[in-house]
């Protein structure tokens, strides 16, 4: 998803002014404690579920032969009250396991989690990821969003 887009949907669900304010508080050193309000909070879990729909691996399905297309089916609402009854307890189905081609030859193995353990995986990864990325060296580019090995050869 690019990055517009991305913050189109945080300032739709008005969660933009929050994460920036998670940043700020983890520049600054602050702790972190009691963040599963946030985490569970019905904006969060809307904007968790558009950011997984829009990714192409959303229509392939874990170990439920779940997909989004399932998911689609349900209420707003019904799919609020699923998430947030997966963080009373939450305990991950298993990985699905699919082997892909390398360019180079040879094989990577690939686990799928279910469609229901992304969407609570997106919803602990919004909010967490404001707080580790204020921590982080500003060369460091791996696996961070909006960075790649092109902006480490630029720097």
């Amino acid at each position: 998803m690019t990055k517009q887009k991305k913050l189109r949907h945080l300032e739709y669900y008005d969660l933009q002014n929050c994460f920036d304010k998670l940043y700020a508080k983890s520049k600054q050193g602050e702790l972190f404690t009691n963040l599963m309000e946030l985490i569970s909070s019905e904006e969060n879990i809307r904007l968790a579920y558009r950011n997984i729909k829009r990714n192409a691996g959303s229509t392939t399905s874990g170990t439920d032969n779940y997909t989004i297309k399932d998911i689609e089916r349900l209420s707003a609402e019904e799919l609020i009250q699923i998430i947030q009854r997966k963080f009373r307890f939450y305990q991950p189905k298993p990985v699905r396991r699919k082997e892909i081609e390398k360019p180079g030859g040879g094989i990577r193995p690939l686990g799928i989690p279910t469609i229901i353990d992304r969407l609570v995986q997106q919803c602990i990864l919004q909010v967490l990821e404001p707080i580790c990325e204020a921590k982080f060296h500003e060369r460091n580019n791996g696996f961070r969003p909006n960075r790649s090995a092109e902006h480490a050869l630029a720097q």
